[in-house]
């Protein structure tokens, strides 16, 4: 499975298995984790086996059940820490999907008490629920193109290849609060307003990139 082909199967899961994450999958998981970690500067943090977070009122009001593993996007508490826990926690859920697991984005409905390692100067932001999920989802609605972005000109096919796999993307309530500008080949990803906005801009710029691939162009 490609990550394009990852961007179209991969929906939320919020009913997990029994079943383990162990062997060639867990050693796979723990790499992608590390190559993000190291590129970015995050403390991203893998847990597993542990169910306190999802046992509390807040998760059964959001519906997650039998949730044991989970991702805990952790960084330096500073003005990027949102967008890239958004970019490189998207890579990571992406490469869990090419290896057979179910994810599911949780900002709000779970227990922060104890559950990870967080350094003075750092923040948990948010975690990601990971595991063998009882069913794979379902898609959610999405905007039309031509109301995520904005083009001076007519739209370059790797400009709306790009828009198609952020359409895909994950997003706080699914309300894609975000656009797409271009102009003479420079996009402008511009985050909206709302709760995890500019962890929705993280995840929505790498699906972008993952779809406007091989083409000539920056960001602003």
């Amino acid at each position: 499975m490609t990550l394009l082909e990852a961007i179209q199967v991969r929906h939320s899961v919020r009913q997990y298995t029994d079943q383990k994450i162990d062997g060639e999958i867990l050693l796979q998981l723990h790499k992608i984790i590390e190559e993000c970690n190291q590129e970015s500067g995050l403390n991203i943090q893998l847990c597993l086996d542990e169910p306190k977070a999802f046992q509390s009122r807040l998760a059964r009001y959001g519906k997650f059940s039998n949730v044991r593993n989970y991702l805990a996007l952790v960084g330096k508490n500073n003005s990027s820490l949102d967008e890239k826990c958004g970019y490189y926690g998207e890579k990571i859920v992406l490469r869990a999907t090419q290896l057979g697991l179910s994810t599911c984005w949780v900002g709000l409905t779970y227990s922060k008490q104890n559950i990870v390692s967080v350094k003075p100067d750092e923040k948990l932001l948010l975690v990601i629920a990971i595991g063998y999920g009882e069913t794979t989802g379902l898609p959610h609605n999405n905007k039309p193109i031509e109301k995520l972005c904005r083009v001076a000109g007519s739209m370059p096919d790797w400009f709306r290849r790009g828009l198609e796999a952020a359409q895909l993307a994950p997003t706080a309530l699914n309300q894609q609060k975000f656009r797409f500008e271009l102009k003479d080949n420079i996009v402008n990803a511009v985050a909206g307003f709302g709760f995890y906005a500019k962890v929705d801009l993280g995840i929505v710029k790498y699906h972008f990139e993952l779809g406007a691939n091989e083409s000539d162009w920056k960001w602003a």
